[in-house]
């Protein structure tokens, strides 16, 4: 084995400045929770009249504000009507919808009731929403809209295990007996005090559904502990106090928005307000001018972008004073993380600041103390940008095999080319083939149904293989590449290209193909096309069949790509590819392109291709 890591003194201590900016401390350790709904019922209890959610009302046009009291008299009406149902300690239940305050009302109602709470993903696919219900055995389905009841039209034949649906907002032409109104599910009236029949920490408390590199989704079995110890050893590496205010609007069915971006607010008292959508994020950040946030780097790789190609059109002057404030910010940043001298020109900062680094801070709320940054690569050069401009990105790094994190960078030690430091109470470790291996209270309990996949994912000494690889350096830890060969794209979620590859050369028109897309905003393919079946095709689309230009024609690529899509349609909606580049030389072990055993060599294609793959993501 390698070298090993555990988190240094520097990761637990709290930044005076950040403490001083805001309110005071009011962490709820595990302990005093208990398990997962105990922590809502401690927090309602020691802050009942502090805001715990805002949101904004369609109908109104307005934001809407409300207590952990007002919550709890809802979770109370919720956790009644499930009790009125036949379910037992340990049942599933399953909740598909977007961030709202019903997402936590509903799954605190739940665990309190003893029951599995099993997150789906509003964007994703019938069949993979029925899988997930089906496999987990889920009796009960809670949606927002009876529009969302309609989108499994196609697969209801297949929800035969559901005992209800409970639909928030009307069941409009809803026939299924099984289907009922919310607001006629509910009990009227205050259902009197929360009860907690959560059970104890090592309890099963949610099973989340995550890719894996072949066959179907696995379920990754969370316990109370997991999520609890995770959010409490994140609060020992950032501080959040009573006064910050996030802005959710990461999914909460991704395991990082909902210990990051629920409960880790609700363990110290923080506010939560949830974004309308991701076009409106803009006019939200405006707003609600949050504290915190809890992101993708797609988002600020798109800030970054529009930035860049703002100054392109620019003069040079403007160009220069952006140069030197992201230059000067950057080295001011180092010498305060004692990694970099004083300078001179360190006295140009407060004009520099006016000028330059306040106004994009500004449109982002102008109150940002700390943004989170996880689920994919953060491109160094962005987290640099933003560090240099004042905004506090903080890298860090899991699975949601561990509830999520492992590391993160810490305001008083950020380095962003590097995924942080290890949590407080998170061992890492680099094992064989330089794998990143981890023990933590945060690891899962394994994969529903599936012990043999469990085996493979955490060994008999208890380490968790993340499948990446890294180094660690000074303490601070770097991935350095893929052992599983999954690619991630820039908003997190992770693809199987070789199960996708696979697929497209069902299609015999495709003799090879390699799918690209690590930190990318989008997936894009690279096809060998076979010559004896592309002859015909060209002449049919009245293009030379030798002509390797012809292929760069858009009615050509937009030809290929439908039968790509066709190919693909059984993954994931996330997984759909939008871009193609068609050549016509094979690769092979002559060339260089593939292995001795056919394996195709993924770095020696991507050089190779280099100039076609920019071309694909030109612009984005």
């Amino acid at each position: 084995m390698g070298s090993d890591v555990t988190p240094k003194s520097e990761a637990t201590v709290y930044p005076e400045d950040a403490i001083a900016a805001h309110g005071g401390l009011d962490v709820i350790e595990v302990a005093q929770a208990g398990n997962l709904p105990g922590l809502f019922r401690e927090r309602a209890r020691r802050t009942p009249q502090a805001l715990a959610f805002r949101e904004y009302d369609d109908a109104t046009k307005s934001w809407c504000d409300y207590t952990w009291a007002a919550i709890a008299a809802e979770v109370s009406r919720w956790q009644a009507a499930l009790s009125a149902e036949p379910l037992q300690p340990g049942d599933r239940v399953a909740l598909r919808m977007r961030n709202r305050r019903h997402w936590v009302i509903f799954e605190q109602a739940a665990l309190a009731c003893g029951l599995v709470v099993v997150p789906l993903y509003v964007a994703d696919r019938a069949d993979n929403v029925a899988y997930s219900i089906n496999d987990s055995g889920a009796c009960l389905l809670l949606l927002e809209s009876a529009a969302q009841w309609a989108e499994l039209a196609d697969v209801e034949s297949e929800l035969d295990i559901l005992q209800r649906i409970v639909i928030l907002e009307g069941i409009d032409d809803v026939t299924d007996p099984r289907v009922t109104a919310a607001i006629d599910w509910l009990p009227s009236g205050d259902s009197g005090e929360l009860e907690n029949r959560g059970g104890g920490l090592d309890e099963l408390a949610t099973i989340v559904y995550t890719s894996g590199t072949t066959g179907a989704p696995k379920g990754v079995m969370l316990s109370h502990r997991n999520i609890l110890s995770n959010a409490y050893m994140g609060l020992q590496s950032v501080a959040v106090t009573t006064d910050d205010l996030f802005l959710s609007f990461l999914p909460l069915s991704h395991t990082l928005e909902r210990t990051a971006g629920y409960y880790i607010p609700m363990m110290a008292g923080a506010a939560i307000a949830y974004a309308r959508s991701i076009p409106d994020m803009p006019e939200d950040l405006l707003q609600i001018r949050p504290t915190a946030l809890i992101s993708v780097p797609r988002i600020f790789e798109r800030v970054y972008k529009a930035i860049q190609t703002q100054l392109e059109q620019a003069s040079s002057l403007k160009r220069g004073l952006f140069n030197l404030t992201l230059r000067v910010g950057w080295e001011r940043h180092l010498h305060r993380q004692n990694e970099g001298p004083w300078r001179a020109s360190f006295l140009l900062w407060p004009l520099l600041d006016r000028l330059v680094a306040a106004k994009v801070r500004a449109k982002l709320g102008g109150r940002l103390s700390v943004v989170v940054s996880g689920g994919a690569p953060l491109p160094p050069v962005v987290g640099r940008a933003f560090i240099g401009l004042g905004v506090n990105i903080l890298q860090g790094y899991g699975l949601t095999e561990t509830s999520p994190s492992l590391s993160i960078n810490t305001l008083n030690r950020n380095r962003p080319s590097s995924i942080g430091l290890p949590l407080n109470g998170v061992a890492l470790r680099i094992g064989d083939d330089d794998e990143l291996l981890a023990k933590s209270p945060s690891v899962m309990m394994g994969y529903w149904g599936k012990e043999q996949a469990t085996a493979d994912a955490i060994d008999t000494d208890g380490w968790f293989h993340t499948g990446d690889c890294a180094r660690i350096e000074d303490g601070f830890v770097y991935i350095t590449g893929r052992i599983k060969d999954i690619l991630v794209l820039s908003n997190g979620e992770k693809v199987p290209p070789a199960d996708m590859e696979s697929a497209i050369a069902d299609d015999a028109l495709f003799d090879q193909s390699m799918i690209i897309g690590e930190g990318r905003s989008y997936l894009s393919v690279i096809v060998v096309l076979n010559p004896d079946l592309w002859s015909p095709m060209a002449a049919q689309l009245g293009v030379d069949p030798n002509d390797r230009d012809a292929l760069q024609q858009d009615d050509v690529k937009k030809i290929l790509l439908e039968r790509v899509a066709t190919c693909i349609e059984a993954f994931p909606g996330y997984a759909r590819i939008y871009q193609i580049t068609a050549v016509l030389d094979p690769w092979d072990v002559e060339n260089g392109l593939l292995t001795p055993t056919l394996k195709v060599k993924r770095a020696k294609i991507t050089e190779r291709y280099r100039d076609a793959i920019e071309q694909m993501y030109a612009g984005h």
